[in-house]
């Protein structure tokens, strides 16, 4: 293994040796912590001077300055970090392991607060610790003091590959990642209060399923055993969380993981968590005002208040009401095409007068063409907060018809920068209507496209005891929380994203 090693790493592996001659552990078991950081620094008063309050703290070791026989360092914890003072004369009996420590070994140092002539609160270390002894050095930038007393980082890591794949590397050395997955469960936490404040119970449906349905997508297969017969990684939470609707929980929610089998970019991962909710007599029109006010909750938390998101070069205003466009009116507006009439070969001529390849458009059809028409002509115009309105009913097999044009669904989508955010419907509660929306998925799969839905009995069964009107929606946590942090990449607010392995 050693000639697989760097030099830093065989020279930490040697002071490892060092001190476990020395009878010291390199490895500790636990460390009483009195204080964080950040709370060790909120007790100094400079009336203390030199003797300020007993404090132990611990952390890992960011900076490191020996001379001589007196160290200056920084630990960092959780709360951020603290100045260390270690004098031989004060350490006498573990000078010697001082002497053997390296940036980003944990330490637990004892002592009293005091403020340095140059005015940092500090610990006098009293006794030291070695935690644990990290063997291989973190890739943490250079940090240069400029003479205005600010500082600029350079070098580090920025491969984006590298980050993803050793993201415990990325947390260790950049403050501000930790701070996007805090900013995440604090969004997460808002919208259980939201919810919970709201009468909304949350509940946990099952990620291995005998048969996927609830979206338009591929599923992840695997094979259960004992049962010996496929199983699959759920596509979505909806047709669970409605049976329980049938079964008299009115209003259902919960925040989970979905898994889909297809492609990977900014804004799909394979495993992603979504918000999905479900409340008895109501419609989309509630859905859309819940949207609003949620949205608009989480993004006051961001701001402090204003309810506006300044990203890229877009200035995005969340005060509801958002725009509300029609699917059909707004393809038409931008392309021509009424997608409820036209033959699907005037469909396709115009996608491709709009520049899709051939050999992609000669594929579409159905529902797939009507997506492609969105994505081509609608979608790209969608900047601000817009509910998309009124779906074809190709598209939407689990949505109610709607009550004053039975071409078209009552469902929304939300879409904000292009990207959608929210799916939501008056669900579709008729037994026999969702029988033939089944059917007509079926007969779509057969056509080739792949991701329509399979037949679920058990869930027309549960509709045949009967729904009440139901209001449902769906919100995409990973993009929610890529707008909120102002992050460009899903993979930038997922710990551990999918990723190929390494060579």
């Amino acid at each position: 293994m050693s000639e697989d090693l760097s030099q830093p790493e065989r020279h930490r592996r040697e002071k490892r040796a060092a001190l476990e001659a020395m009878g010291v552990r390199p490895f500790a078991y636990r460390f009483e912590v009195t204080h964080s950081a950040a709370a060790a620094l909120d007790l100094y008063r400079d009336e203390m001077g030199e003797a300020g309050a007993e404090v132990a703290v611990a952390g890992r070791v960011q900076a490191w300055r020996p001379k001589g026989k007196v160290v200056f360092g920084h630990l960092e914890d959780g709360s951020g970090r603290i100045q260390v003072y270690l004098r031989a004369d004060d350490l006498a009996g573990s000078w010697e392991m001082i002497k053997l420590l390296d940036l980003d070994d944990y330490i637990g140092v004892h002592g009293r607060l005091m403020r340095t002539k140059s005015g940092e609160v500090t610990v006098k270390a009293t006794a030291v610790v070695l935690l644990s002894k990290s063997l291989k050095p973190l890739p943490r930038p250079k940090v240069e003091v400029l003479e205005d007393g600010t500082t600029r980082s350079y070098g580090g890591v920025a491969d984006p590959e590298f980050r993803y794949r050793q993201r415990y590397a990325d947390l260790a050395v950049h403050p501000e990642v930790r701070e996007v997955f805090r900013r995440r469960s604090r969004v997460i936490s808002r919208i259980r209060a939201f919810l919970d404040a709201r009468g909304f119970l949350e509940v946990e449906t099952p990620v291995l399923q005998s048969l996927y349905g609830g979206a338009a997508a591929r599923p992840f297969v695997t094979h259960h055993n004992a049962l010996d017969m496929p199983f699959y990684l759920r596509i979505a939470d909806e047709l669970y969380l409605k049976r329980l609707i049938v079964g008299g929980l009115e209003r259902v929610y919960e925040i989970g993981h979905d898994f889909r089998n297809e492609g990977m970019d900014r804004s799909h991962n394979p495993e992603f968590t979504m918000l999905e909710l479900y409340q008895a007599y109501a419609d989309y029109s509630d859905m859309m005002a819940l949207a609003e006010a949620l949205i608009a909750e989480l993004v006051r938390e961001v701001t402090g208040g204003p309810l506006v998101l300044a990203r890229g070069e877009s200035s995005l205003n969340f005060m509801p009401p958002f725009t509300r466009v029609s699917f059909v009116d707004g393809i038409l507006e931008r392309s021509g095409v009424d997608v409820l009439s036209a033959p699907e070969a005037a469909m396709r001529a115009r996608l491709l007068a709009a520049g899709r390849p051939a050999e992609e458009v000669g594929t579409f059809t159905g529902g797939k063409l009507l997506d492609e028409m969105f994505g081509t002509f609608l979608e790209p115009a969608l900047v601000q907060p817009t509910f998309v309105v009124d779906y074809p009913k190709a598209i939407s097999p689990l949505a109610k018809e709607h009550r004053t044009d039975p071409r078209v669904t009552e469902r929304f989508e939300l879409f904000i920068q292009h990207r959608e955010y929210a799916n939501a419907y008056s669900e579709l509660n008729d037994p026999d209507d969702q029988r033939a929306r089944f059917e007509d998925q079926v007969r779509q799969r057969a056509a080739g496209n792949d991701e329509a839905q399979p037949f679920d009995a058990d869930y027309i069964r549960a509709l045949e005891y009967g729904m009440p009107p139901t209001g449902g929606m769906g919100i995409g946590i990973d993009r929610l929380i890529m707008l909120l942090a102002d992050q460009p990449s899903i993979r930038d607010v997922i710990l551990f994203p999918a990723m190929r392995p390494e060579e």
